[in-house]
């Protein structure tokens, strides 16, 4: 069962093939063989999640059961879960049991899908690479030496490792797709607003978005219909009709143009991740697509705009976490400012510390103008951009990554170098796109590469149909990394 479809689940607890208790024991039995090697779970509770895999296979005998009741979920860190330590992988709230659910945690509860733990993650979601975290570095699947990317790390190597059948994960600069590619399965950032932010932890809240992690892009669509829906408690949360995102999977590609955008396939790409993306896109052709070149001339730029807008965010944020009513406290201080200092000190990681200071640096009197107000009006030039470009082709098609998965420690010693990791993907989050990763090959090293499309705002049920499609043509998103059989 563990290689099965979320759709292939499904009808075997339809049929009494199998219980929900019998399909997360599976799951849990091969967590607690294999997490000690990928580190991908911090928090596993057997109890409980045995107890909503009870209750989910009474409602099935009761005839309540919805389309994926019964089929577990495990959750990134960074979603608080009512009763669960919720650590967003920081010493800050490494004691923090969270006393209410995320609007996204409800919606899989009332979808009767247990949870079946919560995923490793860069602290705070600050992260390429999943190596900021308090509690470890997670390991990829495919070569335990390397990365799994981040900051949703913990849940692509799960997923890829069929620890569970799918994740969620959050996306604030490209933080499904970077890791879905790294780690050989699909990732959707839907449209900024269409997933609900409420109980979901704050790094940067104008880029910040809930979105699903499965091995295909069928199974994405499924997700999302448990996922997406209009939270009045999120501001940004946008009030829209329900959709089936599955509705369009089944479509022909006859017709279709895909964007090749110019900037995307210049220096910078190594030459194992070209030979992949440019089979891919011949692949399309023989479905019946047409490919034009478009240009998004401000793409360049996406990296030091995001670099100056997320810390500047994270520093209002993080603001919060100071040791006064939850998460650590210091155990030594002499008065209640040393008690921040040394709260903060102690609780956060070098990385999160690095991004506090830049931007409380950018926010502050003197270099707002400069800085933070220079990079919202660049913001605005790349959302042009993309605008622009879909008025002459329907999706966008580009590596996701620049690179496969590079080796851990590789990257720590140099920032920036990790924050390039994201180029391809960040421009998406700037402009409140969906976007999303697909496997389409190997590299050279035998790590996966992924293949990144990105919509026009609400596209995903057209994104997710010419990812699935491609899906039916190829069988990259079926392989399994070698790991524990």
């Amino acid at each position: 069962m563990l290689n099965h479809s979320l759709r292939q689940l499904a009808s075997l607890l339809a049929e009494g093939k199998a219980s929900s208790v019998e399909l997360c024991t599976d799951y849990l039995d091969r967590i607690e063989a294999l997490n000690r090697q990928l580190n991908a779970f911090i928090t596993v509770d057997r109890a409980k999640t045995l107890l909503e895999a009870r209750a989910a296979d009474a409602r099935r005998a009761q005839g309540e059961a919805g389309p994926l009741t019964g089929i577990p979920v495990a959750h990134k860190d960074i979603f608080c879960a009512e009763g669960w330590l919720t650590t967003c992988g920081s010493k800050m709230l490494a004691n923090f049991v969270s006393p209410y659910d995320a609007h996204i945690i409800s919606r899989f509860k009332a979808a009767g899908m247990p949870c079946l733990g919560k995923t490793n993650m860069d602290e705070f979601a600050m992260g390429s690479s999943n190596e900021t975290s308090y509690f470890g570095p997670v390991k990829n699947p495919w070569d335990l030496k390397a990365v799994p990317g981040g900051s949703s790390g913990g849940a692509a190597a799960c997923v890829a490792a069929r620890l569970a059948p799918a994740a969620t994960g959050t996306d604030t600069g490209g933080s499904i797709r970077q890791p879905a590619a790294l780690c050989g399965i699909t990732g959707l950032k839907p449209t900024y607003g269409v997933c609900s932010r409420y109980g979901m932890i704050a790094f940067a809240s104008s880029l910040d978005q809930a979105g699903p992690m499965a091995l295909s892009a069928e199974d994405c669509a499924l997700l999302m219909n448990v996922m997406a829906g209009f939270d009045e408690r999120d501001s940004t949360s946008l009030q829209r009709a329900a959709e089936d995102y599955a509705r369009d999977l089944d479509k022909p590609l006859t017709g279709l143009k895909i964007g090749l955008p110019r900037e995307f396939f210049g220096q910078g790409m190594a030459p194992d991740v070209a030979r992949a993306v440019e089979a891919a896109i011949a692949e399309y052709r023989k479905l019946g697509a047409q490919t034009v070149e478009v240009s998004l001339p401000n793409m360049h730029l996406s990296v030091p705009v995001y670099y100056v807008l997320a810390p500047a965010e994270a520093s209002s944020n993080l603001s919060r976490f100071d040791g006064v009513r939850y998460g650590h406290r210091a155990a030594d201080y002499s008065d209640l400012t040393d008690m921040y200092e040394r709260t903060r000190a102690e609780g956060f990681g070098a990385e999160v510390k690095r991004r506090i200071l830049i931007g409380t640096y950018v926010l502050s009197h003197g270099y707002y103008d400069a800085y933070y107000l220079q990079a919202q009006k660049l913001r605005r030039l790349i959302a042009r951009d993309f605008a622009e470009a879909f008025q002459q082709c329907d999706v966008i098609l580009g590596p996701t990554a620049p690179t496969t998965a590079f080796d851990l420690g590789a990257k720590n010693a140099d920032p920036v170098q990790m924050y390039l990791s994201d180029i391809y993907t960040i421009a998406v989050n700037l402009a409140g796109l969906p976007g999303m990763s697909l496997p389409c090959g190997f590299g050279d090293d035998g790590r996966p590469i992924g293949l990144q499309l990105i919509g026009n705002y609400f596209a995903e049920a057209r994104m997710l149909n010419v990812a699935h499609q491609y899906q039916l043509a190829t069988d990259w998103h079926t392989r399994q990394p070698r790991l524990g059989g």
